[in-house]
């Protein structure tokens, strides 16, 4: 088990359906890597199992990073894109207390870097190239022996490791009023902060273009 953050804040950008999955549940769900876009990166986690002995590989990302374009429309799902901000040093305790888990920063490598130095076996699940930097993403990585009959690994995690949901910018604002009532019509889910991002239409922004100095 190691754990590890370099920020005060994890984000999670997902869709709708897997936000009221945790909502309901109060835990996370680590899906396997097999369908993941960048095949680089999930040919190092299938080598790790393969080298390893191990049947199958889970992993959850989150991001370091402040909110971003990017990280809106590579990593939700359009309009019904949320994304959970977590609290770190809530959810680092929680993450800690699960057996077989791996909570880490992503180390960012280019060809190069890995002629000079070839990597490890530990590293291989916590490595990408370089140009996708700016992810800054923090992952969850689990790889158990036997492969849970679900298809996917679940960790517990407390509601109280939550400092906000946002909705997507893409999601129209009265459609957004009403997602967040139900949201907040679920058990315990009453004080949660949600709120819609004005990342692409932010009036405060805006304003400051009607009178330029």
């Amino acid at each position: 088990m190691s754990t590890r953050s370099r920020t005060r804040e994890l984000r999670r950008y997902t869709g709708l359906p897997f936000l009221i999955d945790f909502l309901r549940t109060r835990e996370l769900v680590l899906p396997s890597p097999v369908t993941w876009d960048d095949r680089n990166d999930s040919y190092y986690l299938e080598q790790y199992a393969k080298q390893a002995g191990l049947s199958a590989t889970f992993a959850l990302c989150l991001t370091e990073a402040p909110e971003t374009y990017h990280h809106w429309r590579v990593f939700s799902s359009g309009a019904s894109g949320v994304c959970i901000s977590f609290k770190t040093e809530p959810f680092m305790a929680a993450v800690g207390g699960v057996s077989g888990l791996r909570a880490e920063s992503v180390e960012y490598r280019t060809i190069d870097d890995l002629r000079r130095r070839k990597p490890t076996l530990s590293e291989l699940p916590f490595l990408k190239r370089h140009p996708y930097r700016d992810e800054k993403e923090f992952r969850l990585f689990m790889a158990p022996k036997a492969a849970p009959p679900a298809g996917v690994v679940r960790i517990p995690m407390p509601l109280k490791t939550v400092d906000r949901v946002t909705l997507s910018p893409w999601l129209p604002a009265s459609v957004a009023k009403q997602t967040t009532a139900l949201l907040k019509s679920m058990p315990g889910c009453g004080r949660l902060k949600i709120y819609r991002s004005t990342l692409i239409d932010n009036q405060t922004w805006k304003k400051y273009g009607d009178s330029p100095a």
